[in-house]
């Protein structure tokens, strides 16, 4: 049971990561970016040519997989979204301008990359053994773990104290009446989508030391971002992050205790998941943070 609540709170802790992306990014523009997948899959090949193909620190690999992503975010936001959403005046164009970019990204990383998975040399050597083999976990499990909370701890101190943070707060809760007070919501609304690529992209450059990284997980890694979303509430950061820990106990346990039946486990959690949004469609947090 042990071993179960350590891998579930390890899965928690970088899925959070993953949704907060997403949802900071629906709370600013109402925009679902269905390229959120494929961002995190850049991230992880930024890294992987940092620290794997070139051998610099680790480390280095990670501001450079967090730049690369903070910069292909505020770009997509200032010359694509933002004019969208200002010509159109239907919901869909957005999504279908998200979908068309989640294929953009697939063909240029299949194009720079490949179909292989590539990974890493591990970031920390040897295992964590705790009451007589109890619990078994990975240092470098270990240290991505510790990085993803510390990184969530960080984004809930910037999104509360700072006044950057305080102006995406206000946009996501009113945004007309942010304006009125004074913010900029150009500004705001591309940072918030930068910042929300960038979570993804370091996320990415984490996890290629664990699982590696393909051309084709773009797509899964968004299907389980907006089910963190879903369960948590569109747009809520605390919900965000209830989501990615309650996805990652699900799977925890799911593997843990269906692995008998055969590959399962998210045949129900989905059927779980409908059942709950039928009971309560808005999520566990229905409204937005502010």
């Amino acid at each position: 049971m042990e071993q179960i609540v350590v891998n579930g709170l390890y899965l928690g802790a970088q899925y959070a990561l993953i949704a907060l992306g997403l949802t900071l990014i629906f709370a600013l523009m109402n925009v679902l970016n269905f390229a959120h997948g494929q961002m995190y899959v850049l991230g992880g090949f930024v890294s992987y040519v940092v620290y794997g193909k070139f051998g610099l620190p680790f480390p280095l690999a990670l501001l450079a997989s967090a730049l690369t992503l903070l910069f292909v975010g505020a770009a997509v936001e200032r010359f694509l979204f933002r004019r969208v959403l200002k010509k159109s005046v239907r919901e869909e164009s957005t999504m279908l301008l998200a979908a068309g970019l989640a294929f953009f990204f697939d063909g240029i990383i299949l194009l720079l990359f490949g179909q292989k998975q590539r990974g890493v040399p591990k970031i920390v050597d040897g295992i964590w053994n705790w009451e007589a083999g109890e619990v078994i976990i990975a240092n470098d499990r270990i240290a991505v773990g510790v990085c993803a909370i510390l990184l969530i701890v960080s984004f809930i101190a910037f999104m509360q104290y700072t006044k950057p943070g305080r102006a995406m707060r206000a946009l996501a809760q009113d945004k007309t009446a942010a304006q009125l007070m004074g913010v900029n919501i150009d500004r705001y609304g591309m940072l918030g989508f930068a910042l929300g690529a960038m979570l993804a992209g370091v996320v990415g450059g984490l996890l290629v030391a664990i699982t590696g990284v393909s051309s084709g997980i773009g797509g899964p890694i968004s299907i389980k971002a907006f089910l963190m979303v879903m369960i948590g509430g569109a747009g809520v950061v605390p919900g965000a992050i209830a989501g990615g820990f309650i996805l990652g106990m699900l799977e925890s346990v799911g593997l843990a205790t269906l692995r008998t039946y055969g590959d399962i486990t998210y045949l129900v959690i989905f059927a779980s998941l409908m059942v709950f949004l039928s009971i309560r469609p808005h999520g566990l947090m229905g409204k937005p943070w502010g």
